[in-house]
């Protein structure tokens, strides 16, 4: 399911307990590093938005509460990174100045060159 500008726009637009209230919350047991409060007890947090399928998880942190935290900013990332549209580019053509400047420079250049060149005696 492809997620429009608008409705990431909407979503990114969100307070954390309304963009909370939009998801679905699943917690697992993050393996790592961390030792045994780590690997026993589910700190693993991922986020399901349910209107538009987007789906982030955060392991990093032995705190769920952490995990949740880090979940949600990335949802909102990835929102603002979705919401964003290229402005309209606008086909312009160069001045008639400015190209008789590039073909001045191209001239002066190509003078120079030339002087390189020299019949040297060998």
């Amino acid at each position: 399911m492809s997620v429009s500008p608008q409705q990431a726009a909407r979503a990114a637009a969100l307070s954390d307990e309304a963009l909370l209230l939009e998801c679905e919350e699943q917690f697992f047991i993050a393996s790592g590093p961390g030792g045994q409060h780590r690997n026993k007890t589910e700190t693993g947090v991922r986020l399901i938005h349910k209107p538009t399928g987007f789906t982030v998880t955060a392991t990093e942190r032995r705190s769920q509460l952490q995990n949740r935290g880090a979940a949600l900013e990335r949802l909102r990332a990835a929102f603002v990174k979705l919401s964003y549209v290229p402005e309209k580019r606008i086909a312009t053509r160069p001045s008639r100045g400015s190209k008789r400047r590039r073909l001045e420079s191209k001239r002066i250049t190509s003078e120079k060159k030339q002087g390189r060149r020299g019949g040297g005696d060998w």
